[in-house]
């Protein structure tokens, strides 16, 4: 009996020390979210529900949540509600001469800035530019920067476009629409009890499907800050990004400097406008006939069908301008 109970009892140890050294080896090797290249000031889940609107804006790269969100993003932000935006890439490599570290820190500065002036938050993900890919981790990733900035909308990329990072970042964020609500998905961060209404912005590709606006918003009450805000991104705007030269913005030239900058800046002025002309009808729609055809400048989204579908009403209290 002696022996036998020498025997079992260092078996049963054994058994469970085993049992304790592979949960600490599954906690330990679990697969774990990206962590942010850059994350600006501020708390990334409110404390307590303070009734302002929380909106998330994500682009491919450090410049594209930008375009598709700077107008609308500095009217929420005036009106005390929480944006932030999200770059999914780091755009180390969009640029004509640098690339790597300094150029994905150059950028991730650019963004930052851009942020401080519209009154909103920016954060840019370590990964590659020309590298994401729609992956469970990095599912997982979009799936908690959702839940923890607890958005009630959600803005992106519609998924036909020619870049594959916009297009994959589309595709990641639609299938976080609905996975933000399922309660063991990523449990390590609470679930949202009310899915967030998830929107397109704006373009003109028509292939398989042209973009089709279910609201639009005049920007012509912030359209000088706005172009002040974005024409801080010279790597891309100025410089020319991926497709750039030497000879756009060139360092000994500040005559040629300023034609670039004035250049620049009345290109984006005509983007916003173009925008306002494409969808008159929609801000007819939204703010009456007499009022909205005097917009000059504005932002256009299309409602995905993936996420909560909003009525006339709520989208009015969506966008309270």
């Amino acid at each position: 009996m002696n022996v036998n109970r020498q025997v079992v009892i260092p078996a049963l140890a054994l058994a469970a020390a085993c049992a304790l050294g592979f949960a600490l080896g599954t906690a330990v090797n679990a697969p774990a979210p990206r962590v942010a290249f850059a994350d600006s000031a501020g708390p990334s889940r409110p404390a307590t529900d303070d009734g302002k609107l929380r909106i998330i804006v994500f682009g491919a790269h450090p410049d594209d949540a930008e375009y598709d969100g700077a107008g609308v993003a500095f009217k929420w932000a005036r009106a005390g509600h929480h944006v932030k935006f999200v770059s999914t890439t780091n755009g180390d490599i969009g640029h004509w001469q640098s690339a790597g570290g300094p150029l994905a820190l150059r950028r991730t500065k650019e963004v930052e800035e851009v942020a401080r002036r519209l009154g909103v938050i920016t954060q840019v993900l370590d990964i590659h530019d020309g590298e994401i890919m729609p992956t469970l981790e990095n599912r997982r990733t979009v799936t908690r920067l959702i839940r923890e900035w607890n958005a009630d909308i959600v803005i992106t990329n519609r998924p036909n476009d020619y870049h594959p990072d916009h297009r994959y970042t589309s595709i990641l964020v639609q299938d976080s629409a609905y996975m933000v609500t399922v309660p063991f998905f990523t449990p390590d961060v609470p679930y949202l009890k009310k899915n967030p209404v998830f929107l397109y912005s704006s373009d003109r590709f028509q292939r398989p499907n042209p973009f089709t606006p279910d609201v639009a918003i005049s920007i012509d009450d912030v359209i000088e800050p706005t172009l002040d805000a974005l024409l801080v991104m010279e790597s891309q705007i100025h410089e020319g990004g991926a497709n750039g030269n030497a000879d756009l913005y060139p360092a000994d030239n500040e005559s040629a400097r300023r034609h670039r900058r004035q250049e620049v800046r009345e290109d984006l002025e005509k983007r916003f406008a173009s925008a306002a002309d494409r969808y008159r009808d929609a801000l007819i729609k939204y703010y009456g006939a007499e009022r909205g055809r005097k917009v000059k400048y504005a932002q256009a989204f299309e409602i995905c069908e993936y996420g909560r579908q909003p009525s006339q009403a709520e989208l009015k209290d969506m966008f309270p301008f």
